[in-house]
């Protein structure tokens, strides 16, 4: 990050399911930063199962960490990326779009997900603060590679986005001139797995 720029660099281990950790890790970020400008929510988990036979508890975890925790960091931190008109980017995934298969409690989350960001833009463009989800198809991570390997697929990393590329697609959306805003993008890769 320093040699990108970064003038002054927090790293805080976080876990963002737990309230107590979302207010200390709010509190640090306004104690040495102030304000905030760009909130990027990109962490959550996943989880596969046919819903007959999907447990209840990976259900509520999926909702901790993929709508809960993104909706309490927002909140802790709205009125600092208020005060500078800010930007809130939610990294989604396309199952928060059209839901496959056994995967119906992680798409749950992740369309209740835009279902947020949607409300949320609602309430606050007028204080000048841009709302947008990024539907991000199979990139090439350890997750992605795991998920290939859950359902019997060949691995071809090569074939996927690559993680420069998301990055790529969330800085063009957060560099457009403030007369502009991205409500929804949907990157995909181009090569069919």
């Amino acid at each position: 990050m320093r040699t990108a720029g970064a003038r002054d660099i927090l790293a805080v281990p976080t876990d963002l399911t737990d309230d107590n950790d979302l207010e200390r890790l709010s509190g640090l970020v306004s104690d040495r930063f102030g304000d905030i400008d760009i909130l990027v929510h990109s962490a959550g988990a996943y989880a596969r199962a046919p819903l007959e036979t999907a447990a209840i508890a990976e259900l509520d975890a999926l909702y901790a960490a993929n709508l809960r925790a993104p909706y309490r960091l927002t909140q802790h931190c709205l009125p600092a990326l208020c005060r500078r008109a800010g930007d809130i980017l939610f990294i989604n995934s396309t199952q928060g779009l059209a839901a496959s298969a056994a995967v119906g409690q992680f798409a749950a989350t992740q369309h209740a997900l835009k279902a947020l960001a949607d409300s949320l833009r609602d309430e606050i463009n007028a204080a000048g603060v841009r709302v947008t989800t990024l539907h991000v198809g199979s990139t090439a991570t350890p997750r992605q590679e795991r998920i290939f390997a859950m359902t019997d697929r060949h691995y071809a990393p090569d074939r996927l986005l690559q993680p420069d590329d998301i990055a790529s697609a969330a800085v063009a959306v957060l560099r457009l001139p403030r007369t502009a805003e991205v409500t929804n993008l949907t990157i995909r890769p181009m090569l069919k797995t």
